[in-house]
């Protein structure tokens, strides 16, 4: 049984990673006050002009010459396919499925492919392929955007040219939640020089949280973009969290010093999400040990579970979980105190019953009874029917619905829960957590 590494739906790999740096959206560029009015001439004549703006702004030299392209959104659609299937294979598509359908995320009948495809192909301003060495801009954009389009897009050309983008982002590909930080790095950079070059010579890591600002301006919008309007919060957190969380990490970095000392953000990047949720666990050096989680003795040599992936959902896809299946107040609260975590994930025959198993480790023991109601929660609200039996208490659940299993731990400042799982080996599944 071949074992599949992928990189799980709340990372690169799903949203913004189809595109290997991802698209400049048009939404972040609509924000009020900050877009500088241009003529409608075409801006791509001025890109050299513009790549030698965001060189100076930044300090990235620049190394060679970047290709540019306009395209139309049928153009980005077959762009968008064609590099959706080059990243990753049809088995890590459907993994990528499985495990927000085992998360109660999404209905049963999510298609992982067409939304990705529906939801860029609708928002995309602009992007710059690394493996290509060219920029595109979308055709179809207003030239006052298309500027901004451009000073983005080409300061991720910048980007590549000193640190190789492809190889930057796909350098820690068996960790989802360290991808997402570099993501993060990368685009939250990219834009905060797409607004510096907005807005002159205003200091940027003085302004009081651009990040909120524009999430603001994007929950504002949601209704002018059906596909962004439909997508559950999961995913709306995943596609704007390298951008907005991002810009804020990077709003840190400048606190700590001027464009030309972000450089060190790049040759020693955050290791989890965590570090771009709280800049000064980065900046103060903090540890975050991984966690294990070995592949269960008790769900060995079933024939009825076959195994699809395993990873870290880090705290983005903790806070993303809990801010849609319990609310966003909540993911405020307790995401900080996300310390580490692992997950396994599993398939029942049919394609439509999953089992998981996850261990995550909070900052103190009262997250981690925070966490344990809040997953019994997320629990009931899954199965219906869940009935807990004799051996639940105030740190532990055992239930079961439609004949399958659910377990939920809590051990100090760790939770440990395995879900979805055949009746008959539900004490040897409770002995085994209890063990770890």
């Amino acid at each position: 049984m071949r074992t599949i590494k992928t990189r799980s739906i709340h990372t690169y790999a799903f949203l913004s990673g189809v595109i290997c740096v991802g698209f400049c959206l048009l939404l972040l560029l609509a924000t009020p006050d900050i877009a500088q009015e241009k003529g409608s001439q075409d801006l791509l004549s001025q890109a050299d002009a513009i790549l030698q703006q965001m060189s100076e702004l930044t300090g990235l030299p620049i190394r060679s010459p970047v290709k540019k392209q306009v395209v139309s959104r049928p153009e980005v659609e077959k762009y968008l396919i064609q590099n959706l299937h080059t990243e990753m294979t049809p088995a890590e598509l459907h993994a990528q499925e499985a495990l927000v359908r085992a998360l109660g995320l999404v209905s049963q009948d999510f298609d992982l492919e067409k939304f990705v495809i529906s939801f860029y192909t609708e928002q995309a301003a602009g992007f710059y392929d690394p493996s290509r060495k060219t920029m595109f801009i979308a055709d179809w954009i207003p030239a006052e955007m298309q500027t901004m389009a451009l000073s983005h897009e080409l300061t991720h050309a910048l980007q590549d040219q000193s640190w190789d983008l492809g190889h930057f982002l796909h350098s820690v590909r068996d960790n989802d939640d360290a991808t997402a930080a570099r993501l993060a790095v990368v685009e939250g950079h990219a834009t905060a020089a797409m607004m510096q070059e907005a807005t002159g010579a205003l200091n940027l890591g003085q302004v009081p949280s651009l990040a909120s600002l524009m999430e603001s301006v994007l929950q504002e919008q949601f209704g002018d973009f059906p596909a962004l309007a439909q997508a559950p919060y999961f995913i709306r957190m995943q596609a704007f969290f390298p951008y907005l969380q991002g810009l804020g990490f990077i709003q840190a970095g400048l606190q700590h010093g001027g464009w030309r000392d972000l450089g060190a953000l790049f040759e020693h990047p955050p290791e989890s999400t965590h570090e771009i949720f709280e800049p000064q666990s980065y900046f103060q050096h903090e540890v975050i040990p991984s966690i294990a989680l070995a592949h269960p003795s008790a769900l060995e040599g079933l024939p009825s579970l076959h195994f699809l992936a395993e990873n870290v959902m880090g705290e983005l896809g903790y806070y993303s979980l809990i801010g849609q299946l319990v609310s966003d107040d909540e993911a405020k609260q307790l995401g900080p105190s996300w310390r580490g975590d692992r997950y396994l994930l599993y398939e029942h025959p049919g394609g439509d019953d999953y089992a998981l198993v996850a261990r995550v480790r909070w900052s103190n023991g009262e997250a981690s009874q925070s966490f344990f109601r809040d997953y019994h929660t997320i629990l009931t609200h899954k199965y219906p029917e869940l009935t807990s039996d004799s051996r639940s208490s105030s740190d532990v659940f055992v239930g079961t619905a439609a004949n399958r299993v659910c377990l939920l731990l809590r051990n100090g400042d760790e939770c440990l829960w395995a879900e979805g799982l055949p009746p008959a080996r539900t004490d040897a599944m409770l002995a085994w957590l209890r063990g770890l």
